[in-house]
C-alpha cells in the first residue's frame, strides 16, 4: 500500500510551517526524510496522522491507497491511526506509559482496534516482542518500561507501533538518543522488519549518515520545503541541491557508508 503526499501545507497561528511537501512511501521501502531542526520532518509525520496542535489549518492531499486522510472524518481517522499508519516517536521514555507493564500497552493497542481477546493479545504481545529481540519476551511482557535500557525501549515502542500490523511505520528521530553501537541495531532492525513485513516506512532523521545505512530513496528538507528527492546513491553521492551539499559537507566521511544496505 503506498502513502501519497502531495502539495501538504501546515500554517500553525499564521505561520506557515509545511509550504508544500510531496512524497510517497511505498510498500517494502524505507523512505528518509532529512533535514536540521525546524525543517518541518516531524511535522510532516504528524500532519499524516492528523496529529498537529488545535488551530492548525492543512492543505493539499495525503492518501493511502487512495483514501484521503486530510478530510476524512476523526472517527475513521481514529481507525486508520495506529491500525494502519503507526508512529514510533524519538523518546520512548515519554512515548511509553510509566506506570503500564509493556505487555498492556502493545495488548491494548489489539483490543481495541483488531477486537482480539486477552489471551489472543498476549500471545501476540510476546510474539512481537520477540520479533524486535527483547530477550526472554516471555517474562519481559510484566515488565515496566524503566527496567529497559534506552535501546530496549526503543524496540519495546517498535513493538507497540506494530501491534495492529499497519501498512505505513512513520519513526521519528528513533535513534537520536542512543549511542552509535544501539543506533545501529534499531536501523537493522526496522530496515529488517521492512524487508519481512513488507511495510512502507518513513525516516525522519537530521543525520544523513543515518540514511545510507538503511534508506532506499531520501528526501532533504528546508524551510517546510522538500528540496531534493532521489534513489539513496545519487542523493547521497551526487545531490543536485546546495543545502544537500551542505549537509553531506558537515559530515566525516567515515558516517556515509558505501554501498548502503
Amino acid at each position: 500500500m503506498t502513502l501519497d503526499i502531495t502539495g501538504l501545507k501546515v500554517s500553525i497561528g499564521g505561520k506557515d510551517v509545511l509550504r508544500g511537501v510531496d512524497l510517497r512511501l511505498q510498500e517494502g521501502r524505507v523512505h528518509g526524510l532529512a533535514g536540521e531542526s525546524g525543517s518541518g520532518k516531524t511535522m510532516t509525520g504528524l500532519a499524516v496522522l492528523g496529529l498537529l496542535p488545535h488551530g492548525s489549518r492543512t492543505s493539499g492531499s495525503v492518501t493511502l491507497g487512495g483514501r484521503e486522510l486530510l478530510t476524512m472524518a476523526p472517527r475513521e481517522l481514529n481507525k486508520i491511526r495506529g491500525g494502519e499508519v503507526a508512529m514510533v516517536f524519538q523518546d520512548p521514555a515519554t512515548s511509553l506509559h510509566p506506570m503500564l507493564t509493556i505487555g498492556k500497552q502493545i495488548t491494548e493497542h489489539m483490543r481495541h482496534h483488531l477486537g482480539l481477546g486477552k489471551r489472543e493479545a498476549r500471545a501476540r504481545a510476546v510474539e512481537l516482542l520477540g520479533k524486535v529481540r527483547i530477550p526472554g519476551a516471555e517474562e519481559a511482557c510484566g515488565r515496566y518500561p524503566h527496567q529497559f535500557s534506552g535501546g530496549m525501549r526503543q524496540r519495546v515502542a517498535i513493538a507497540v507501533a506494530l501491534a495492529c500490523s499497519p501498512k505505513v511505520l512513520i519513526a521519528d528521530e528513533p535513534t537520536t538518543a542512543l549511542d552509535v553501537t544501539v543506533q545501529a541495531g534499531v536501523l537493522r532492525l526496522l530496515r529488517g522488519l521492512c524487508d519481512e513485513l513488507g511495510l512502507a516506512v518513513l525516516l525522519v532523521t537530521h543525520d544523513l549518515g543515518v540514511m545510507s545505512a538503511v534508506a532506499d530513496e531520501v528526501s532533504v528538507m528546508r524551510d517546510g520545503l522538500v528540496v531534493e528527492t532521489g534513489p539513496r546513491g545519487r542523493v547521497l553521492r551526487e545531490p543536485s541541491h546546495p543545502y544537500t551539499r551542505s549537509l553531506l559537507d558537515s559530515l566525516p566521511d567515515a558516517q556515509i557508508e558505501e554501498g548502503g544496505r
